[in-house]
C-alpha cells in the first residue's frame, strides 16, 4: 500500500489544547505528540497521521479547516 503524501506536520497553526483531553483543536495531536514530533521516527508519525485522520483532524495530509 503507497504512503500518503502529507507535510511535514499536521500542525494548522490553530493551536488551541482542549484542557480535558490536551489534545489540540488544531491538529488533533496530544501535548506530547506535538512535543516529540521533531523526534518521531517516521513510522510513529505515519500512525499519528493515521489517527487523526480517522478522528477527521485531516484528510489525506490536509486539513479540513
Amino acid at each position: 500500500m503507497p504512503i500518503p503524501s502529507r507535510p511535514l506536520s499536521p500542525c494548522i497553526h490553530v493551536c488551541q489544547i482542549k484542557p480535558s483531553t490536551e489534545v489540540c483543536q488544531g491538529c488533533g495531536r496530544t501535548l506530547d505528540e506535538i512535543a516529540y514530533w521533531g523526534r518521531m521516527t517516521e513510522a510513529e508519525k505515519a500512525a499519528v497521521w493515521e489517527r487523526i485522520e480517522q478522528e477527521g483532524y485531516v484528510v489525506g495530509g490536509v486539513s479540513t479547516d
